[in-house]
């Protein structure tokens, strides 16, 4: 019956001849599907999904940032212009609680919206800081357990930035980071809880020749963990 009344309306026999050119050809690979299905334009209803790239996007290795080769004790002496810690006003007893409390915020900041965005193409991302403060106290509290065990000990080089790069901060978990970094503040600030009073004046010695004592070790890594948060605006 329709194509005798395709015969005597053109019009809808056209209409009939476009629909057929326009049926296409897809794959529903959500359902395992290998081969191409015809999609009948004349069903009334059609849902397309579109594919995903047939390949994940690699993590390109971001920018390094310059290395800071900025010698940090001088907070021992005065003041840092930039977030304004002063070591010589800390009171080592209380390094136990002011690590803690230097800590904290990084839960909240490594569950930010963005945390692996860098403000810059040369910054660190919250999520690289984050990293780093985590390593930043492990390295001391392995400082702390060599100056309270060997006379005068040399501390092993730790290139900050390479560790960055080999540890490859960009993609580590965020969640997981935040867990490392809590575990890492427990353990530091169970190592200064109990320093004899002696001990605060034993000596060791970075790699680039810094002297440190315990006492000046433990203030001089407080900076550091303030300061990322000022890194971070936390």
């Amino acid at each position: 019956m329709s194509d005798l009344f395709g015969i005597f309306n053109p019009g809808y026999r056209h209409a009939r001849e476009y629909l057929d050119v326009e049926k296409m050809l897809v794959v529903d690979s959500e359902q395992g599907g290998t081969g191409p299905e015809p999609l009948d334009l004349d069903a009334g209803t059609v849902v397309l999904r579109m594919p995903g790239p047939a390949y994940p996007e690699p993590m390109q290795t971001p920018a390094v940032p310059e290395p800071d080769d900025k010698d940090w004790t001088f907070v021992l002496e005065r003041p840092c212009a930039e977030c304004g810690f002063l070591a010589a006003d800390v009171d080592a007893h209380e390094l136990p609680g002011l690590v803690l409390a230097a800590t904290a915020p990084w839960q909240d900041v490594l569950a930010r919206e963005g945390v692996r965005q860098r403000p810059d193409p040369l910054v660190w991302s919250p999520l690289e800081y984050g990293c780093h403060v985590r390593d930043v106290l492990r390295i001391f509290t392995e400082r702390n357990r060599l100056i309270r065990t060997e006379d005068d000990p040399r501390f092993a080089n730790w290139d900050q930035d390479a560790t960055a790069l080999e540890d490859r901060y960009w993609e580590q978990d965020p969640a997981t980071v935040a867990s490392e970094l809590a575990a890492a503040a427990d353990a530091n600030a169970a190592a200064w809880t109990d320093v004899a009073e002696e001990e605060w004046s034993r000596p060791g010695t970075r790699s680039n020749g810094s002297v440190f004592t315990l006492d000046t070790l433990g203030r001089y890594m407080l900076h550091d963990l303030v300061h990322h948060l000022h890194d971070v605006d936390a």
